[in-house]
């Protein structure tokens, strides 16, 4: 069986953000932002699955947290200049926006 989030192309690329930022090798004295990024990046994945999970106006509210943790991922981007990572933080976003 399947849960309804595993199947989303959303869920997928958010997955793939968090990972990328988990396993990503960072500067010296950035800790605090390797923190804040995991940190983020694991609320949109865990948000967009407990939203799907549940109905109405409860799953919402958590796709709307989660576009908001998506939009401090795209910050994070910003601050590493990471192009790749921006485009895809933005591309979440979109989903999220036309899920909720």
């Amino acid at each position: 069986m399947l849960f309804a989030h595993e199947t989303l192309d959303v869920y997928q690329l958010a997955l793939s953000i968090a990972r990328r930022l988990a396993s990503r090798t960072w500067p010296k004295g950035q800790g605090w932002l390797r923190d804040q990024a995991v940190r983020a990046s694991g609320s949109v994945v865990l948000n967009i699955a407990e939203g799907r999970g549940r109905a109405g106006d409860a799953g919402r509210n958590h796709l709307r947290i989660a576009l908001g943790s998506v939009a401090e991922v795209a910050a994070i981007a910003d601050l590493l200049a990471d192009e790749s990572l921006r485009v895809d933080a933005r591309r979440v976003g979109r989903m999220l926006r036309g899920m909720v």
